[in-house]
């Protein structure tokens, strides 16, 4: 394990995608998608945050486009994939055969797989599925669907730490209905009444966006405020949350065997309050090949300075390893 309080270090300048397209399902979904850096160059794929976050330009730049071809995708219902917000044929394993069918699109033999929050539990979930087709792995806030680590953020725990935005997050709840929150925000965000849906959405959003830095970010709030990034965002993280991503309880940490050979490693912000380090400290004890990083001066957003310099330092090497 490597405690780190690493200098900080800017990511890669902004580029633009040399290529993009919409990639058809063949289940009601068209799933965007991005190619960005060098073509032929080491392949990688970036799964995002949520479920229901969206890619970002700034993902692009943690690759150095010298040398990656990176493709970054929209996962079912959010950010440019349509039908927006959709709540059908949206399962982690339905996401799983997406990232596959994007790999043999691209036709990548195998690619390096970075994933952060949700974006870990997915890329674990695709890696123990398809292990053949993954070089490394690079995960952040380590996230696995667990009834506990639910429960922490969605019921109790967070809670007692910021009590203040706690209360906005329970506002659209009625009383009796608060003993099981995730329930209750479930029946506002499939209401058919459309401004029920949308206030339903932005405080489930913002309670996130409130708490995921270490130091308070006004600029994560606003754009958890926006209604069309809400929506998205609240519905399809509640629709999975809601069926424990339909997956076994622990089964990601369970079945790390699958993967135990790939090179991987592990960037975990000590104070992160919405991925508390529990998690990741687990990943790391069934899986100790897996190097940990631990970063003692940051919360859960991969825009944190500490976890940001580890990323593009782990992502560097790889390039090398990879090459």
């Amino acid at each position: 394990m490597t405690n780190t309080t690493a200098a900080p270090r800017t990511p890669y300048p902004p580029i633009e995608p040399y290529a993009h397209g919409m990639m058809d399902t063949g289940e009601g979904h068209l799933v965007y998608w991005e190619r960005c850096g060098k073509p032929g160059g080491v392949p990688a794929v970036v799964l995002h945050g949520g479920p229901g976050g969206g890619c970002t330009p700034t993902q692009r730049q943690l690759f150095d486009p010298e040398r990656y071809d990176v493709l970054l995708f929209d996962q079912r219902g959010c950010g440019r994939s349509t039908p927006h917000a959709s709540l059908e044929n949206n399962t982690t394993w339905r996401l799983v055969d997406d990232i596959e069918r994007l790999r043999e699109m691209c036709g990548f033999e195998k690619w390096l797989v970075f994933g952060g929050s949700w974006g870990s539990t997915l890329a674990l979930a695709y890696a123990e599925t398809h292990p053949q087709s993954v070089s490394a792995l690079v995960l952040r806030g380590i996230f696995t669907l667990r009834k506990a680590e639910l429960h922490w953020y969605y019921q109790e725990g967070a809670s007692w730490l910021f009590p203040d935005k706690w209360e906005r997050f329970l506002e659209p709840v009625a009383a009796d209905e608060r003993h099981d929150l995730m329930s209750a925000y479930r029946k506002l965000l499939t209401s058919e009444d459309e401004n029920v849906r949308g206030s339903a959405a932005v405080a489930w959003s913002v309670w996130e966006g409130e708490t995921i830095t270490l130091l308070p970010n006004e600029g994560f709030a606003t754009q958890h405020r926006d209604p069309k990034y809400a929506l998205a965002f609240a519905r399809i993280e509640n629709h999975y949350f809601v069926h424990a991503g339909w997956m076994d309880e622990g089964q990601l940490i369970r079945d790390v065997e699958a993967i135990r050979h790939i090179p991987a490693v592990i960037v975990q912000g000590r104070y992160d309050t919405a991925t508390p380090v529990r998690t990741a400290w687990d990943l790391h004890r069934a899986w100790p090949e897996a190097e940990f990083v631990m970063i003692d001066d940051a919360g859960h957003a991969v825009s944190e300075p500490g976890i940001l310099s580890a990323l593009l330092d782990v992502v560097d090497r790889f390039a090398d390893q990879l090459s």
